[in-house]
């Protein structure tokens, strides 16, 4: 009998990319996905422990797998699984705890399971990269990781003690990897990992890694997720005339204030930073910039903070992912002075929250004219295709026809205000 398994991811794209692919293993090894509040034989939850918020929900849905399931198989694995594996190993919700590094046994471990052999996870080997090519996956964009661990080591990040040291992904088997899913048919690629910027194959940086990826044969798009400032070079701006390359970045500033950037332990300053969003405005006016900011962090001052409200301001970033600053045992933010009270932190968070709201649809409206190639992902009974064009804006076309993973040109419209505001279009004749 087919037995069925269903997925929780938290947290990150590189998460994301893991899930799908251990999805497509099992669903090749003849496992039936469902939903995460179906009934399961087994329940994957991938977690996050980024936040203290992070934390909760992983835990939440660690109970609702068992309570779905009161016979099934929990597994818990990603960075929760990690940084708080002893307590885990002890809950007796869990049947199985499963580290980053041996994240790519967990078929191996179920099948194991099932045939009443032993299945201790600490027995499989660590690596890192060895996930097949994800067939099937829950998006329409294939994310290929290409990196993993960081270096960096920042005063409020516990991504160095969950994720371990920075490590890259052999060039060929990512080349080998983006090859195969698009003759599975994907139609636009996201790298993804910890910290990219700093990819390094025995000599192959980041921009060479994406020059290669750029000439392989095929119609499809190359997006980037979420990179640091740090280690740019002019070659890499360059890189983004290319038709295939998605002119836009998702740019980590966290804050504007050269005092707090520093507190934090970051690669880089803020003028450093603002030149480089400068440089790519330059070069393509209508790039796409979108970043994180943390609010609250020990020491920032209502000057600080107000540093970084000038910043988002001025580089106009469409979307500001906003972090609450929260206190994570084992980091050395942990054990700075001047914490800043929650009420504060709740009032600067809204703040910037209103003028990423603010940005994003100044953003589109300006977009409201041009021409964007858009990646249908869903198409509706009600024939609304909805999807994201090159400069990762949302893009909703009402015309009847349309395939999903396809791509049609079209000219955007008007701005559709709904939960989040997005973009009408029409299609080019």
């Amino acid at each position: 009998m087919t037995k069925k398994i269903a997925f929780k991811t938290l947290g990150c794209r590189l998460n994301q990319y893991e899930t799908d692919a251990l999805a497509s293993r099992f669903h090749s090894g003849s496992y039936k996905i469902v939903d995460f509040d179906d009934q399961a034989d087994v329940y994957v939850v991938n977690t996050c422990t980024v936040t203290h918020q992070s934390d909760q929900k992983s835990r939440q849905n660690i109970h609702a797998a068992r309570k779905t399931g009161k016979d099934s198989i929990v597994v818990v694995t990603g960075c929760m699984a990690n940084h708080y594996k002893e307590s885990l190993l002890e809950n007796p919700a869990i049947t199985y705890v499963v580290d980053n590094e041996r994240k790519t046994s967990i078929y191996s471990i179920i099948e194991s399971h099932f045939r009443g052999e032993a299945a201790d996870p600490e027995g499989f080997d660590k690596d890192l990269f060895s996930y097949e090519s994800a067939s099937r996956t829950f998006h329409t964009r294939s994310m290929i990781k290409i990196q993993d661990g960081c270096d960096n080591f920042c005063t409020f990040c516990i991504i160095p003690k969950v994720r371990g040291r920075a490590g890259s992904r052999p060039a060929t088997e990512i080349l080998n990897n983006i090859a195969e899913v698009l003759r599975y048919g994907f139609r636009e690629i996201v790298l993804t990992g910890v910290n990219i910027g700093r990819y390094d194959d025995n000599g192959l940086k980041f921009e060479q890694l994406v020059s290669k990826i750029l000439d392989l044969p095929g119609d499809f798009r190359l997006r980037i997720s979420s990179i640091e400032p740090d280690g740019f070079t002019d070659r890499f701006f360059e890189l983004f005339h290319h038709p295939k390359l998605t002119p836009h970045l998702h740019l980590c500033l966290q804050s504007g204030s050269e005092d707090i950037l520093l507190r934090m332990r970051r690669m880089y300053t803020a003028k450093q930073f603002r030149e480089m969003a400068e440089k790519l405005r330059k070069l393509y006016p209508n790039f796409n910039l979108t970043t994180d900011i943390i609010v609250g962090f020990p020491g920032e001052t209502e000057e600080d903070f107000n540093k970084t409200v000038e910043m988002a301001r001025m580089l106009e970033f469409s979307h500001i992912h906003t972090f609450k600053y929260s206190v994570r045992e084992g980091t050395r933010a942990s054990r700075m002075t001047e914490h800043i009270p929650e009420k504060v932190k709740n009032h600067r968070s809204e703040l910037i929250r209103n003028i990423s709201d603010e940005n994003k649809r100044a953003y589109y409206s300006r977009m409201i004219g041009k021409r964007q190639r858009l990646l249908i992902e869903r198409v509706g009974s009600d024939h609304i295709s909805r999807g994201y064009g090159e400069n990762y804006i949302p893009v909703r076309l009402k015309a009847k026809g349309q395939e999903k993973n396809t791509f049609v040109d079209v000219v955007l419209t008007g701005i559709h205000e709904g939960r989040e505001p997005s973009v009408d279009a029409v299609l080019l004749p």
